[in-house]
């Protein structure tokens, strides 16, 4: 498998293939991302997720891909310090905002910064018709934030920390997916990447930090249902996640990180139809137009 994957590197097949994963993580990462805003804690879901894909990944990481190689570590150490101020300041982010006011933001701001990171770090140019894309995409992300910022009633009192915050989160989306597309391409065997990074990731920092928040909580929710959805949530996880590295390494990894932000879209349904939150007609339609921001960047390319 890791053969083939890396024989279609920049090949036609290689970019339909990058094309297909970037769809399955947008809709997979919105899925995600609901199920850490969900009814649980932010904090806590996200430690129950980490410490899932962690003891997942730990008997690929020890005994199925290859080991990495000696420069790797350095590399997943830098990986570790980044991936753990994301999820700091996105769980910041969902405890103070909307899923679906914080999340277009986060998604969408994310995609700016890594088309610049990949053109300094990998040398990716854009089109024309690509960066009227990338135009478009934004377009929809401020119009979106304006939007919220002027009609958004619940917790109007850290609406405007709350979006602050998103574009903190996905000025980090821009930088893992930049550094994690380095790191992946540095060594010889994807999965030995994937394995180790779920592997060192899972089981670090969040789990320990969200068994402590539980065990300071009052009225502690039944671990049951939360190791549950830190069960499903490490699933989607190895999908989604894994789903953008691999785009990263067969095609550009700017038009990964663009098209994976159609899953704004995801989340304006699963917010509307399973967190009860209000889309309405014209956030709806802001939100398409960063979809189709993201469209024009693949079509212009």
């Amino acid at each position: 498998m890791a053969e083939w994957l890396t024989g279609i590197e920049g090949t036609e097949a290689g970019h339909t293939l990058a094309l297909a994963l970037a769809l399955l993580a947008a809709l997979l990462h919105a899925v995600f991302g609901a199920l850490q805003k969900g009814r649980h804690d932010p904090w806590l879901s996200r430690g129950a997720i980490d410490f899932s894909y962690g003891m997942m990944a730990a008997p690929f990481a020890l005994f199925v891909v290859p080991w990495p190689e000696p420069h790797m570590w350095p590399i997943f150490g830098w990986v570790f310090l980044i991936h753990l101020g994301y999820k700091i300041s996105q769980g910041y982010t969902y405890t103070k905002g909307a899923y679906t006011v914080v999340y277009p933001v986060v998604r969408g701001t994310g995609p700016l910064f890594t088309v610049i990171g990949a053109g300094l770090l990998f040398g990716e140019t854009f089109t024309l018709v690509q960066w009227l894309g990338v135009a478009v995409l934004l377009a929809g992300i401020f119009g979106l934030a304006r939007y919220n910022l002027i009609h958004w009633e619940l917790d109007r009192d850290t609406l405007k920390p709350a979006l602050a915050l998103a574009v903190l989160t996905g000025a980090f989306v821009a930088l893992y997916t930049t550094y994690d597309a380095y790191g992946i391409r540095a060594t010889a065997n994807p999965f030995t990447f994937l394995a180790w990074f779920f592997f060192i990731d899972g089981l670090t920092v969040m789990p320990w930090l969200a068994a402590a928040r539980w065990a300071s909580m009052t009225h502690r929710p039944a671990p049951g249902p939360l190791l549950l959805r830190g069960l499903t949530g490490g699933f989607v996880a190895f999908f989604s996640f894994g789903a953008i590295m691999l785009a990263t390494r067969l095609d550009k990894v700017g038009e990964a990180a663009v098209l994976r932000e159609t899953s704004t879209v995801f989340a304006a349904l699963i917010g509307w139809l399973l967190l009860g939150e209000k889309v309405g007609p014209r956030r709806l339609a802001l939100m398409g137009l960063i979809a189709a921001g993201a469209v024009i960047v693949e079509m212009g390319g």
